[in-house]
């Protein structure tokens, strides 16, 4: 059983949803995304999404293309990705590490050559923003070769099709994209995304997790009420991306996500 799969039991037998938070790799520093890691973890992540440094983001806002931006010109590559993730799992060998980004840097090295250093690393899966499913086969069967687990994506705009396709071929988790466009936008509306989610959950055989739009407790509580999960990604990364330092960013990372873990709980609760 992968440590996604686990986790996600794990939340499913304490009626509890996931708190997915995504942070770029690299950002606010090079030496801060260990320590901020595992302050998420402490302040109730149950999954965490690193997202690799990429030069033309063009699924993301301003905030994460910024960040990304940041990220690159300190020297964030892959090889930094990856020491990366073998720190953090000298601490922690328990929380499921998905890698967000971008099909180039896959393509370049090849998907079992890539899916074979990713996981030696300790990454669970990975979520290609920019790979169509139809297209996803023989990516899939590299990243399957070695265990890594290729997280599929669906939107509004997805069709009846294609979404038949994603729910039957997804694996770790889904992850619905809340409404057409960018990262970081301000549009979500709760209500036709909370529509969405019921039917999609009703088809798929993984977990459904739902980003884009989650920015606080308030919006975090309301989408995980038809979710099994919510990500929360910009605001996030606008919160530690002044940070001066490895432990201010560790803490503001913390202090960010401990009102959503406790607005998801409050709902359970509830």
């Amino acid at each position: 059983m992968t440590r996604t799969n686990k986790r996600f039991l794990q939340l499913k037998a304490s009626g509890r949803k996931a708190l997915v938070p995504f942070i770029t790799a690299g950002d606010p520093s090079l030496e801060a995304t260990v320590p901020v890691m595992h302050a998420l973890v402490e302040a109730g992540a149950d999954v965490i999404e690193l997202g690799v440094p990429f030069s033309d983001p063009m699924a993301d806002g301003p905030t994460i293309q910024r960040s990304s931006e940041r990220a690159l010109a300190r020297g964030a590559s892959l090889a930094y990705l990856f020491d990366t993730v073998r720190t953090f799992r000298e601490r922690d060998t328990e929380t499921p590490v998905v890698l967000m980004g971008y099909l180039n840097p896959v393509e370049i090295r090849g998907a079992q050559a890539f899916a074979a250093e990713a996981v030696g690393a300790g990454v669970d899966g990975i979520l290609l923003v920019d790979l169509p499913p139809e297209e996803a086969a023989d990516f899939r069967a590299g990243f399957a070769a070695h265990g890594l687990e290729l997280i599929l994506l669906a939107a509004p705009t997805t069709s009846d099709a294609r979404m038949a396709l994603i729910c039957a071929e997804g694996e770790g988790y889904l992850y619905y994209v809340s409404y057409a466009g960018v990262t970081g936008a301000d549009r979500l509306d709760t209500g036709v995304a909370s529509s969405r989610l019921h039917a999609i959950r009703a088809q798929a055989k993984v977990p459904v997790v739902a980003g884009f739009g989650i920015k606080d407790a308030a919006s975090a509580r309301e989408m995980a009420r038809e979710a099994d999960g919510v990500v929360v990604g910009s605001a996030l990364v606008a919160a530690i991306g002044e940070a001066a330092d490895a432990p201010t960013a560790a803490r503001l990372a913390g202090e960010f996500l401990a009102p959503l873990r406790a607005a998801l709980d409050a709902n359970v609760a509830a």
